[in-house]
Order: C-alpha cells, then structure tokens, then sequence
C-alpha cells in the first residue's frame, strides 16, 4: 500500500535519503517541500560558484526533470508553518492541510549571526545559501568587503570575492585560521597564501560595532578602534540547526532534533536527517555522516534494520587552491611527542601526535596524497614502532625504502571513506568498477566520487588501478576533451608537423572520436589553427565563445558591455562626449572606469550593439576586445610628460604596444602594463608583460597576474631602445601565441616551458626576428575593427521574434 511521505527540506541529506529510498523501489507518494525556490544543489559547490570556476546548473544534484521522472511532487518556495502530531497532518504557509504517514525533517541549520550592534543593517549577510552568494557575486573591484569568521565558510567567501576583484578582509578572533582542524603552523601557511593572493587578515582582532550609514553598512569598527571600511559584511560564525518547528510540534529537542539509531524522533511516524539532528549528543556539519544517516532513514522507511554508527572523522579540504587534513586530537599533552616535515620549497607542512607509540593526532598542509593511509593508522590505533623512522614520509617507505605506493591503497579496507564530500567509501566504488564502471567518467557518475571539489581524483584513480590492474592506466596527463586521447601538445604538434590547415583535417589526421568535435576542443583547435596558419586558415566564428562571437561582453540579465579602445589609457574630450551622447541614446544604464583606464558601458541591448558600435566607430574608436581571448589594454602612467619622477616616455610606448597588438587573437587575455619609473604606477609588475622604465632603458618583466592567483612578474631582459622593446615584446607574444596550451595565461606557459628557455629565444637576434615577422603577418589578417566589420551585418543582431507582443483576437 502507498504511504504518504512528506518531507520538508530539500538539501543534500534528504536529497541523498531521497534517492536511496527511489533506489530501493519503495512505494510512497512524497511531496517535498523547501523554503528555498528551487530543489537540492550541492551546497559545498557554491564556493566555486562564488569564485565563477562553476555556474549554479554546475552545482544541481536533482533536476526538475529528476524529480518529474521519480514521482515526486515538489513545493519549493514553500514553507510548512505547524505540524500536528495527532492527526499526522501539516500545514503549509498557504493554508494547505496535507496528511502524512511518515514525516521526514530535513531543515537543516541556520547560520548564526553575532548579536553586535548594527547587525540588522541593510548589507550585513551569512553565508548560506544561493542569495548569499549572488550578494557577494554582484561586488566588483571597486567594492570592499569584510569576512567575520577565518573558518572554512569565511576563507572561502573571502577568496571568492577576491578572485572578483573585490578588496576583502578577514576577521578573525582566534590567533590562527581554521584553529578546529589546523595547528598554529599550517594556520600561518593558509594565512601566508591567502595574504599572497591579495586578501588582508587580522587574527585575534575582535569586533566591536558594524558602522552604518542611511540604514546601509558603512564600516566593521574593532574594539582596539580600527575601522575597516566595507559595502558588503559577510558572517560566517558558524551555524546552528534548524530545531524551531520540531520543538513547536512537540518533539523532544537539545542542540538539534534527537533521534535514535534509526533516526526516528520521539514521534515513531517521523524521522528526521541531517543538519538538524542531534544524535547521542553530537551534531553533524561534514557531508560523509550525513549522507551515512540518510542510508539510514531510507532503510528505516522501507521497514528493514539499519543502524547510524557515527565515525572517527577526518577533514581533508581544499581551501582556495590549498590542500588540508587534520584528523584526531592534536593538541598538546603529557606523554605527547609531536614528528615534524616542513618543505618551505613546496609549501608542504607535516605534523604526527603520537601517544604510546600510536598516532593520535595528525595535520597536514600542501601535500595531502597520504592522509587516507594516515587516518587508517589513527582510526585502527596502530602501533608504529617499527616504522617510527620514517613514518612521516608515509606509506611509499615503510621498510626504509620507496615501494609501490598502489599497496597502501590495496591494504585500505572496503569501509574506508575515499571521497569525503560525497560519503564514497572504497568498496562502493569497488562494486561500481564490478558494475562496469572502468574510468574515473564513469565512477564520477555512478557514485558521485571525486565529482565534487576533486582533492580525491588522484585516490579513486589509484582504487581503479588496484581493482583492475593492467587494464587501467592512470592519465599521465588531460586529453583536450572527450573526443580525443591526444593532449593539447600532442595537438599542437601534429598541426605543426603534419600542415593540418583545417578543422576537417586534424579531426581525420588526430583520430578524433567524434565527426566533428564540441564545445570544449573547437575553440581550442580554433586558435591552434589561427595562430600557425594565419594565411590558409579561415576564423570560424562558430567555434568561439558567445561574447567573441558577439564582441561584447554578455552580462547576467542578458545585455552586453560595451568597451571602445582608448589607446594607452589616452583619451580626449571629443571621445568622452561621443561615449556620454552613446550612454544617453541607448539609455545605458551603468557607465564605469575600469582598472584597466577604459570605459566599460554595461546593461545595451544585443539588438543596440551595431548601433552604439558604429556611433563610437564615427568617432574615431574601436573595439577594446574586452570579450577576447587576445590583448585587452596596455596600462600607463604619465611618464616624462608630466611626471616630475618619469625617466622615459610610457604614456607614447603604451600606445605603440597597444596600436601593434590590438586585435591579435592569443591563448587566454594579455594585459600589458608600462611604468615611467621604479615606482610602478601602472602596476606593470602583475600584467601578463610588464615594462618599467629606468634611466638606462627598458626592463621587460611577463608571467605576472592578479585575478585568483596573484603573482609578480619574472625578469625577461633589459633592452636599451623603444625598438628593442616593440621587438621583445612581439616576439614573447608570438612564441606564445606558438606554444601555449588554449586558456594557459602567460605565467602558467612560462611554468611549463621555463623562464630560460623563454629568454634563449628573446637573446638569439635571428629567433627573435623570426618570431617578429610571423606576428606582423598575422595582424594583416586579424588587426581589424570587428565592430566596423558588424555594423554592416546589424540585421543578424536583430532578434527572431518579439514575444511580447499578444495575438491579435
């Protein structure tokens, strides 16, 4: 007989009970209700979200179509405002009375918010859900914001709005980040990287009062009377569970819901999981007990014996690019005795507590490889006496010597958890290899390991290759895609050496998989083929992203941004006032100043782009190609013409490099900086080519960058003459341009092929002019205002059909 199942609250530990009892074929009628408007997403994900590596449709674990398919029927936006116990009814904030047979509580936890004076104005958030996160997304590089909290929530809210730009700092009241699972020592390398990426943090600082202004944060005043100026205040204190509505129906409640090993309440017709529960007097935070409890329930509904076990936990994390594990107790004691590895080198910190020749305790920071081995040692309390030598270099020298270090991984027992985010354990994906699933795609998709943050890859790689043996290699390194077992090297070189001029004939030659690529090697391959054949070989506008086929920016509501080129940050008030009438006629609703010294117009219509384009044409201007894969803008300063420190002319070297380059397609966007003197007011050393200008000439410095990962350029030569660095620069572009994987930023190509090898070029004068001449020759191809080019084709940017117009009767 069907049973009538309601569930309130759609997240990742209902969600996962939800699948569990659709896997197991039960027969129950559910509605799910969620006070958020939309289903279950993976809420670990919304960091990447934040960041722009993942769109929110990256993120969705259940569609609308998966939950059509599996007979579910969802009320989201919802909220159920009582539940009556004795009649086994609840009611939703419309008024609805829906009956139930069993109730599921998956309501999950609320963010805690310091009671600081100021807390209730306008711009002060958590940092929770998807509207937090499209907050902190809606900040650019003219905003600040504060971070309270240096916990994981924090430091990933922090980096993600830094990779945007913004100017954000961290709160701290603690002496070092993330004191629950890091040590002081690996604090300071997390604290050391994020400072590196441009993120300022303040341990044991303590807030006093959030400023504000017109109902609006204002400002976070400290209690030693700094004042840190914000637009945006993000909490991420902690969360607490959600217990409001089980404790007005009548549930028995402490910190959360409690339940038993069955996760029922103290009502045996409902149940209830995840972030809310509170079993045997703990909480829960870490998806892996979680998505355990939720095995539980499903069992537990379909009438068959189950029992939660809570487990010895370990953290292993990814917090803005930095690997991070911490397991057991490593805090100091009696009887203690710590085993230290530090690599400054490779950023790479190691920390064994030992007790009664046992590990208690370990932490570790940069390299992560062997934490699963170590957590085994922890949790089994095994003795270590006998490879205490050299235990802290992990499984691969046990013995006194490197083995193979696969037997670590085939020594793990069926339980062990290998993807933390996912609650995955060995033997799972052990049944899935058995199932048929023979590579990491199809592990990724059976079990959902290594599918979210990616830390476990290289573990589940190494299970399938103790699984199957001979029969799984593990990638020594990432095809282009899908539809080929090349790697974009391999590619490069066969278009080199073979003369492939055409799409066609790489797709024949290379042994592609599919008749005619995708939409991750057809860009690639169109630059490939572009940039070594600029004669022969036909752009095809097919293959590149929207906003270089529409030469604008796409913005979230669907308009554009609209960037005209000022030729070295110079701009006259002719220009100006052609932008402003531009601004006027097309209603454009947001005009702002770049860091780049542009003018970027925000919020046209994609049917106004001819238009506004051709009014900016008419007055001498063209297009900035702030959309492209290719030089964006050559930052000045002022140099001799007015600047009493100025040792040459960077304001007219600016121009020439940015006349000389503009409009040359290159593997991911170049940005160029020239400073008049030392003091770098063009900021040219964190450009992708930075010039500072000294009394003796030129220093040309690439590989500099400052968007997620901050960097300060590389010393590539020192040049006397303007004509050397119009040559030098050129040259590093084209060998670039010539070498580079597609979406590689100039810095990640100088890692791969080495600084060295860069300036052996740039130094033999035959090379280096070589390279010039194939760059002057293919800028009589692509030098050309695609703007003007598309104002004559201003009919394809008209759309197909008004549908807002109403029929006629």
């Amino acid at each position: 007989m069907t049973q009538k199942l309601i569930i309130i609250g759609a997240g990742m530990a209902s969600g996962r009970a939800l699948e569990q009892l659709k896997k197991a074929g039960g027969d129950f009628d559910v509605t799910l209700f969620n006070a958020e408007p939309r289903g279950n997403y993976d809420r670990i994900m919304l960091s990447p979200v934040l960041s722009g590596d993942k769109t929110y449709e990256d993120i969705v674990i259940h569609t609308s179509d998966w939950y059509e398919e599996n007979g579910v029927t969802c009320r989201f936006g919802e909220k159920i405002v009582s539940v009556d116990r004795a009649a086994k009814t609840v009611i939703a904030e419309n008024g609805d009375v829906l009956s139930y047979d069993k109730l599921l509580f998956g309501t999950g936890s609320n963010p805690f918010i310091i009671p600081l004076p100021g807390h209730d104005l306008e711009g002060v958030i958590a940092y929770r859900d998807l509207e937090d996160t499209e907050r902190m997304m809606s900040l650019g590089a003219d905003n600040k914001a504060v971070v309270i909290g240096g916990g994981l929530l924090g430091l990933e809210a922090a980096a993600g709005m830094a990779a945007r730009g913004v100017d954000v700092t961290v709160i701290h009241i603690m002496g070092h980040l993330m004191e629950r699972q890091l040590d002081e020592a690996a604090g300071y390398l997390l604290r050391k990287a994020l400072i590196d990426k441009g993120i300022t943090v303040k341990c044991s600082a303590n807030s006093k009062e959030i400023l504000g202004e017109n109902g609006k944060v204002k400002a976070l005043l400290l209690d030693d009377g700094t004042e840190l100026p914000c637009d945006l205040l993000v909490m991420a204190v902690g969360i607490r569970p959600n217990i409001q509505l089980a404790q007005d129906s009548g549930l028995a409640v402490g910190k959360g819901i409690h339940v038993d090993d069955q996760m029922q309440t103290s009502d045996e017709s409902i149940l209830a999981v995840g972030e809310c529960v509170e079993h045997d007097g703990a909480i829960f935070g870490l998806v892996a007990p979680l998505y355990d409890q939720a095995k539980v329930v499903a069992k537990t509904l379909l009438g068959e014996e189950a029992t939660f076990v809570q487990k010895e936990l370990s953290t292993k994390l990814k917090v803005t690019g930095c690997d991070l594990f911490s397991a057991g107790d490593f805090a100091e004691g009696e009887g203690r005795e710590d085993i230290v590895f530090r690599d400054p080198a490779r950023g790479v910190y190691r920390r064994l507590v030992l007790e009664n020749n046992t590990i208690v305790g370990a932490v570790m920071y940069g390299d992560t490889a062997d934490s699963n081995w170590f957590f085994g040692l922890i949790r089994d309390k095994t003795d270590i006496a006998d490879m205490r030598e050299t235990l802290i270099f992990g499984p691969a020298y046990q013995g006194g010597a490197p083995s193979d270090p696969l037997s670590a991984v085939a020594a793990l027992p069926r339980d062990a958890e290998i993807c933390g985010c996912n609650g995955i354990c060995k033997g799972e994906i052990e049944d899935a290899i058995a199932a048929g699933s023979t590579d990491l795609a199809g592990i990724r998709a059976t079990t959902k390991a290594s599918g979210s943050c990616g830390t476990c890859t290289g573990l589940v790689e190494q299970v399938l290759a103790v699984t199957l043996g001979d029969d799984f290699v593990i990638p020594a390194a990432a095809t282009v895609c899908g539809c080929t077992d090349m790697t974009h090297e391999d590619v490069r070189r066969m278009i080199k050496s073979q003369e492939l001029k055409s799409m066609a004939a790489v797709w024949q030659e290379c042994g592609w998989k599919t008749s005619c690529g995708c939409h991750v090697c057809r860009p690639a391959l169109n630059f490939y083929l572009l940039a070594d054949w600029p004669l022969e070989y036909q752009d095809d506008p097919q293959s590149r992203f929207i906003n270089e086929r529409k030469h604008a920016n796409i913005q979230k509501d669907g308009t554009f941004s609209v960037v005209p080129r000022m030729w070295g940050g110079i701009t006259t008030p002719d220009e100006l006032r052609a932008i402003a009438d531009a601004a006027d006629k097309f209603a454009v609703p947001t005009v702002k100043v770049t860091g780049g010294q542009r003018i970027d117009l925000l919020g046209v219509k994609g049917e106004d782009l001819p238009a506004i384009w051709d009014d900016l044409n008419k007055a001498g201007m063209v297009s900035g190609h702030a959309y492209s894969k290719g030089l964006r803008t050559v930052k000045t300063c002022v140099g001799t013409d007015h600047c009493r420190f100025g040792t040459q002319d960077s304001t007219g070297l600016g121009i020439k490099l940015e006349k000389a380059l503009w409009g040359s397609w290159t593997p991911h966007k170049l940005k160029l900086g020239v400073s008049g003197c030392p003091r770098n007011c063009a900021e040219a050393t964190c450009k992708d080519i930075g010039i500072i200008c000294v009394d003796s000439g030129y220093q040309i410095s690439i590989g500099g960058a400052a968007g997620m990962d901050v960097r300060e350029t590389e010393l590539l030569c020192q040049v006397a003459s303007e004509e050397e660095v119009m040559d030098v620069v050129k040259a590093v572009t084209q060998s670039y341009r010539e070498n580079a994987k597609y979406l590689d930023r100039i810095y990640k190509w100088m890692g791969k092929v080495g600084l060295g090898w860069i300036q052996e070029q740039m130094a033999d004068l035959e090379v280096r002019a070589a390279l010039v001449a194939r760059f002057d020759l293919s800028q009589t191809i692509y030098r050309k205002d695609p703007w003007a080019q598309h104002v004559e084709k201003a009919d394809t940017y008209q759309p197909l059909a008004n549908l807002t117009l109403e029929a006629a009767e």
